[in-house]
């Protein structure tokens, strides 16, 4: 990517000129669909109108919204399970060693076919905080303040992301 300027980049699309503005992206390529990040620096092109985001610490920026998933006070949905199970590097044999379930029940949780059941929800829970890197630490807290609050439906809630100080809030 050639930059011109600190306010300047060249468009990943076209290649013209963008500038760089800050602000909020909705930050599908996570594979939720409910993600927000906020104060976020982003190239906007006004050639072909692609918008990029500029993530400094996407492995931190991860971290934040692997336990931001854990920490929701309702049911994981299909696209949760799937962000926690690539979050700690297990494709899905490996993942279903662990819950033990077969692949084809992980599959239908994955894909909002069958809603994960509340104990396999906080075992998937468990699970990535005990696996997932640095986030070990923050497998008490969890256990003791979110799990017996954990409602019986999914009600997606936006997440929003403060890339500045790494913290998240439910809108």
């Amino acid at each position: 990517m050639r930059m011109k300027s600190k306010k300047e980049m060249e468009c990943s699309n076209c290649g013209s000129m963008a500038k760089v503005t800050s602000g909020s992206y909705q930050f599908k390529e996570c594979g939720l669909k409910n993600v927000v990040l906020v104060g976020i620096d982003r190239i906007v092109c006004t050639a072909c109108g692609n918008v990029d985001p500029i993530i400094p610490q996407i492995n931190e920026l991860m971290g934040v919204l692997a336990v931001a998933i854990i920490s929701q006070p309702y049911r994981l949905r299909g696209e949760d399970v799937r962000f926690l199970r690539k979050f700690i590097g297990k494709n899905g044999k490996e993942f279903c060693e662990l819950l033990h379930v077969d692949r084809a029940t992980l599959s239908k949780w994955e894909n909002n076919e069958d809603p994960i059941g509340a104990s396999n929800d906080r075992l998937v829970r468990a699970i990535t905080l005990a696996l997932g890197d640095g986030l070990e630490k923050r497998l008490e807290a969890v256990v003791k303040h979110v799990f017996p609050n954990i409602a019986e439906g999914t009600s997606p809630q936006e997440i929003e992301i403060d890339t500045d100080n790494m913290s998240y809030q439910y809108a």
